[in-house]
């Protein structure tokens, strides 16, 4: 009987397209991803937006890092214009960034208002399970005026098929899943960190969540250009995958004060 019951439960993750630390998920390439890390190499860099753009008053610059980095010089990031982090708390559920602590904590101490991201792994767990995973390592939220809501990064496979070897429908259930986990959880919508290009290839370009989830995009060119279904604009453009700050190159999409009324929400 227990025989059979446990090939019950493995056919239904097999059935679902899903896997896990037990069943032999894959982690190696773990420590190189980050948000960005697929779309740069899918997609390409395609230039900057004009320099003058650091000065306008609309614009807050900021910038994400992972474990890539390492241990972060914290005081000399703020020293050099940084206002606002995301910092890569985990991947999959099987996977924590060994320099989280450092990079999280750091930043806060240097005075800069911080958040963490999951890169998500659509083959390996479900949407839920990840986000309970992600909250549970770190990507939680709490209401302190100086930490932002969570991140759900959203890119192409660095393991194999572009979408995670899901169509459209269970693409788009999956971050449902994940999204309503993260709110049900922290009282807060995640991010959704994505590119165009990938949203149109692996949802459809599904236009459920513009009205609930603010939009994290990534785009290494001179203009933003066309956002995904849904969005009217988006909240934060990577618009490079380095310079001046460690990691990736952020603006967010308003003043300083408007960092500040996302973190308390």
């Amino acid at each position: 009987m227990r025989r059979w019951l446990a090939v019950i439960a493995t056919g239904a993750l097999l059935t679902t397209g899903l896997t896990d630390t037990a069943v032999g998920a894959d982690y190696r390439l773990a420590a190189d991803n980050f948000a960005g890390s697929q779309i740069a190499a899918h997609e390409g860099v395609h230039g900057l937006p004009p320099a003058e753009r650091y000065n306008e008053a609309d614009q807050t610059l900021g910038h994400d890092v992972s474990g890539w980095q390492g241990a972060v010089d914290w005081p000399a990031a703020a020293g050099a214009g940084a206002k606002f982090v995301y910092v890569k708390a985990t991947e999959g559920t099987g996977y924590v960034n060994p320099q989280f602590a450092q990079q999280y904590d750091g930043s806060r101490g240097a005075g800069l208002i911080r958040g963490s991201y999951h890169f998500a792994r659509p083959d390996v767990s479900g949407g839920a399970a990840q986000a309970d995973y992600f909250i549970d390592h770190g990507g939680g939220w709490t209401s302190d005026g100086r930490t932002l809501p969570g991140a759900l990064d959203v890119e192409y496979n660095p393991y194999g098929d572009a979408c995670y070897a899901m169509d459209p429908a269970r693409m788009t259930g999956w971050i449902k899943d994940f999204a309503a986990r993260y709110l049900a959880r922290t009282g807060r919508s995640s991010l959704i960190y994505t590119s165009t290009s990938w949203w149109k290839r692996c949802t459809g370009n599904a236009g459920g969540f513009g009205n609930t989830n603010p939009l994290w995009l990534a785009r290494y060119a001179p203009q933003i250009g066309e956002l995904p279904a849904g969005w009217e604009k988006q909240s934060i453009w990577q618009f490079a995958n380095a310079g001046t700050l460690p990691g990736d190159q952020n603006y967010y999409n308003g003043p300083m004060g408007r960092v500040e009324a996302l973190a308390r929400g």
